[in-house]
C-alpha cells in the first residue's frame, strides 16, 4: 500500500486534481510515513510532495524579495543620488507577496513593498512612510468560463505582448495600478480583457489627481498561431472631480499593436498610439501621437548575444502615465526625462540594447540610448550602460553597472544640464 501511495505522489498533478483526491492522498501519506520509510521511499521527496498538496488544500504561500544599492557618483550634477552626495546607499526595494488558495477556481494575491524604487521619496527613510500595499486582489471564475479580478492590480498591456526591453523600465504608455474590476474572456486564440478602475498610480504629467479619474480599459487580442500577433487597446480616462473635472482634463487614448516572429528567436514588432485630450490641456496639440518598432532578437539566434534595436517617436503633447521613465534601467534620471512636455513638436528616441547569458551563473548587459527633442534649444541626450550580474546562489544575486547620461550644455532653466555618470553595486535576495 505504501508503494502504491509513492506512486500515486508521482503522478498527481496538483494543480488539477480534486480537492477530494488530494484531500484523500494527503491522509494516506501520513498514515504510512512510516512504512514508506521503511521501504526505502525518500521520505523527503515526499514531505515536499505533501507541502505542495497543503498549499493547494488552503495554506498561505509566502515569498519575497530584497534588494539593496550602493551608488557611486561624481559631484558635477546630483541627478543619481538626489541629494548632492557622491555616495549614496539605500534599501532599492522590498516586498512580501502572500498567495492563498481559498477554493478550487477562487485565489487571493497580496504584495507588501517598501524602498527608493516604490516612493521615489526619501531615500535614508526608516520610518517606514514609504511602505504600501501595491497589489492586492481576488481571482476568480464566472460562468461562460469569464475570469474575474477584483481590488488593486497592476495594466501593462505593453509588457504583456513584449514590447519593451527587459533592462528598459517603463512602456510609452501604461505599466501603473489601478482599484477596480477586471474581466478576461478567451475564445481559443482571441482574448478580450475589460477593466474598471480608479485611483490610478503615476498620475498625468500636468495633474497628480489620480483619485479625480475614472478609467474604462478594452483590450482585444488574436493570436491565431505562435508567429503571429495582433490587437488593439482603448483607455478612457474620463475626469468627474476635483481639477481634472472642473478644467476638462479627459484622457483618451488608443492603440494597435502587432508582432510577427520569422523564426521563434526572431520577432519584429511595435505599437502605435493616438490620444483626444480635453479642452483645458495646456498643450500645443489635443491629437498627440506615439509610435515605436522593434526588433527583437534572442541569444539563441546570435548565439552569443541577444539584441534589441528599437526607434520611437512621441508628439511632446503626448500624456502618457510614467512617460519620464521611459527608457532607463530603474534609475534616475532616464533618457526622456528633457522632453519639453507641451510643446509642438515630436522628440525621436533609438536605442540599441544587447544581454549575453553566459552559463548559469554570469551574465552581462550592454544598452545605447539617444534622445532628439526636436527643439533648438534643447540639446540631444545621450546614454550608455554597461552591466554584470553574478548569480552567487539560486536565491543571491550580484549586479555591478555603469550607466552614463550627457544632456548637452546650457539647456534653459528646468531641464537637465551636462553629464554625469553613476556606478552601481546591487544585491538581490529572492525567497
Amino acid at each position: 500500500m505504501a508503494s502504491v501511495v509513492a506512486r500515486a505522489l508521482v503522478a498527481v498533478d496538483a494543480e488539477k486534481a480534486s480537492k477530494q483526491d488530494l484531500e484523500l492522498l494527503k491522509k494516506l501519506v501520513m498514515e504510512f510515513k512510516d512504512e514508506l520509510d521503511a521501504l526505502g521511499v525518500k521520505v523527503d521527496k515526499i514531505d515536499k510532495r505533501v507541502a505542495v498538496l497543503e498549499d493547494r488544500l488552503g495554506g498561505w504561500k509566502l515569498s519575497g524579495s530584497f534588494k539593496f544599492d550602493a551608488n557611486f557618483s561624481s559631484d558635477d550634477n546630483d541627478w543619481y543620488n538626489g541629494n548632492g552626495a557622491s555616495t549614496e546607499f539605500h534599501k532599492e526595494w522590498f516586498d512580501l507577496t502572500f498567495r492563498k488558495q481559498i477554493e478550487e477556481n477562487t485565489s487571493l494575491y497580496a504584495r507588501l513593498r517598501m524602498g527608493q524604487y516604490v516612493a521615489g521619496t526619501g531615500r535614508g527613510d526608516i520610518s517606514g512612510a514609504d511602505t504600501r500595499w501595491d497589489r492586492i486582489f481576488v481571482d476568480t471564475k464566472l460562468p461562460y468560463n469569464i475570469d474575474l479580478r477584483v481590488g488593486r492590480f497592476l495594466l501593462d498591456f505593453e509588457g504583456d505582448n513584449g514590447l519593451y526591453w527587459e533592462y528598459d523600465a517603463n512602456p510609452i504608455y501604461g505599466s501603473y495600478r489601478a482599484d477596480g474590476f477586471q474581466l478576461r474572456k478567451a475564445w481559443n486564440n482571441f482574448t478580450a480583457t475589460a477593466v474598471i478602475g480608479r485611483n490610478f498610480s503615476g498620475g498625468y504629467d500636468y495633474t497628480n489627481n489620480v483619485g479625480d479619474y475614472m478609467g474604462y480599459i478594452l483590450d482585444l487580442n488574436w493570436k491565431p498561431n505562435e508567429k503571429f500577433m495582433l490587437g488593439a487597446t482603448g483607455y478612457w480616462n474620463v475626469g468627474d472631480a476635483g481639477i481634472a473635472d472642473v478644467d476638462d482634463l479627459d484622457v483618451n487614448n488608443y492603440a494597435i499593436y502587432a508582432g510577427f516572429k520569422f523564426t521563434p528567436a526572431i520577432e519584429l514588432k511595435g505599437i502605435y498610439y493616438f490620444q483626444n485630450l480635453g479642452d483645458q490641456w495646456a498643450v500645443m496639440e489635443d491629437s498627440p501621437k506615439a509610435w515605436k518598432a522593434v526588433l527583437d532578437v534572442k541569444q539563441e539566434a546570435l548565439k552569443f548575444t541577444s539584441l534589441w534595436l528599437q526607434y520611437e517617436q512621441v508628439d511632446n503633447s503626448f500624456m502618457g502615465l510614467n512617460q519620464q521613465n521611459n527608457m532607463d534601467w530603474g534609475v534616475v534620471p532616464s533618457i526622456s526625462d528633457n522632453r519639453p512636455i507641451g510643446a509642438d513638436s515630436t522628440t525621436k528616441l533609438w536605442m540599441v540594447g544587447a544581454t549575453q547569458q553566459w552559463n548559469d551563473k554570469w551574465s552581462t548587459f550592454l544598452k545605447y540610448a539617444q534622445a532628439d527633442y526636436d527643439e533648438d534649444v534643447l540639446d540631444d541626450a545621450k546614454n550608455y550602460t554597461i552591466g554584470v550580474n553574478y548569480q552567487y546562489t539560486p536565491a543571491v544575486a550580484f549586479q555591478l553597472t555603469y550607466d552614463h547620461i550627457d544632456y548637452g550644455d546650457n539647456n534653459p532653466l528646468g531641464f537637465y544640464s551636462g553629464d554625469n555618470h553613476v556606478v552601481k553595486f546591487r544585491t538581490t535576495v529572492n525567497f
